[in-house]
């Protein structure tokens, strides 16, 4: 009989180490778009504290100089890494590696309310004309805005869930449930350049090649079989969205990907959409949850204006 120790207990000659339980971690984290972000907060854990030293080892300053990174970002940016940490923080502690919790002094950032988060469709139609920008992005930014999905289904398709026939593809929802999701004329006109005969692997490919070995190798699901290229992280997705928006944004700061979901579903409901045809297109359980991304913003007030100021009632018989 033959004894195998348990992966995340520490073993005879020591703790487990950080690096060895982050690997751990990520491997157990379903999504891979998810899965790269934590991947960036948890490169950044074991810069601070060595990816050598024991998992209880962790202390509330390694976790504070972690955070001190973004301390200058945005809320939202802020509270998703924080939340990389609280994970594997649970992680560990039910694994019986951390005995406290070094994220007790973090708190998640109060995210600004913005009444209207809509992209205005001139703006849109400006950038996704823009052949300055690369064929992946384009791509990219049409389908999100076209499918009204979710950045993470879409990063996370795989060549062999398209269905180009149908413009559709098969994605993961939230839940776990397997949904589709359906695309117009502007990315079916552009997706068979972007695939260039490719008939399996990730749909979107990073701009290099992954590392076969070590702890950055990805998944094999997550590499493409014919150009060893890896899939376009969420992150890296989301930074060149940002740029490329920054010129077109009034307030220069860029808009983010998902973004792109609520100007598709606010643009529905402007153009007259029931409710329930928009819970359809948007997939989400309940009418309840739409009311964020269908509330009519500036788009409308400005028509509104426009269509009730008296000097555009004289109009030449």
């Amino acid at each position: 009989m033959s004894v195998v120790a348990f992966p995340g207990r520490p073993g005879p000659h020591g703790a487990a180490t950080l690096a060895a339980a982050v690997d751990r971690y990520l491997d157990q984290v379903p999504a891979a778009t998810t899965r790269a972000s934590y991947d960036d907060t948890l490169a950044r854990l074991i810069d601070v504290a060595g990816g050598a030293s024991p998992v209880a080892d962790l202390a509330p300053e390694d976790y504070a100089a972690v955070m001190d990174r973004w301390n200058g970002a945005a809320a939202a940016t802020w509270n998703r890494h924080l939340s990389a940490l609280t994970s594997f923080t649970t992680w560990a502690q039910r694994r019986e590696l951390l005995a406290t919790n070094p994220a007790r002094r973090l708190e998640r950032r109060k995210t600004a309310r913005r009444g209207d988060r809509a992209i205005p469709r001139a703006r849109l139609d400006k950038l996704f004309g823009d052949d300055a920008h690369g064929l992946r992005e384009r791509v990219l930014w049409r389908m999100l805005y076209e499918t009204a999905a979710r950045a993470e289904e879409i990063l996370s398709l795989n060549i062999e869930d398209l269905d180009p026939e149908f413009r559709r593809a098969r994605v993961t929802s939230k839940g776990g449930a397997i949904e589709y999701v359906h695309w117009a004329t502007g990315t079916a006109r552009l997706l068979p350049r972007l695939l260039k005969g490719r008939t399996s692997g990730p749909v979107f490919l990073a701009d290099r090649r992954a590392p076969t070995s070590g702890p950055r190798a990805p998944a094999a699901a997550d590499t493409c079989p014919a150009t060893g290229r890896g899939r376009l992280s969420y992150p890296r997705a989301e930074y060149l969205f940002k740029t490329a928006t920054r010129a077109l944004d009034p307030h220069g700061r860029g808009w983010t990907l998902h973004q792109l979901r609520h100007s598709a579903l606010q643009h529905l409901a402007a153009a007259g959409r029931t409710a329930t045809e928009l819970q359809a297109k948007s997939r989400h359980a309940h009418l309840a949850s739409l009311g964020t991304y269908v509330r009519l913003g500036e788009q409308t007030s400005a028509k509104v204006t426009a269509d009730a100021d008296p000097a555009a009632r004289r109009r030449t018989r």
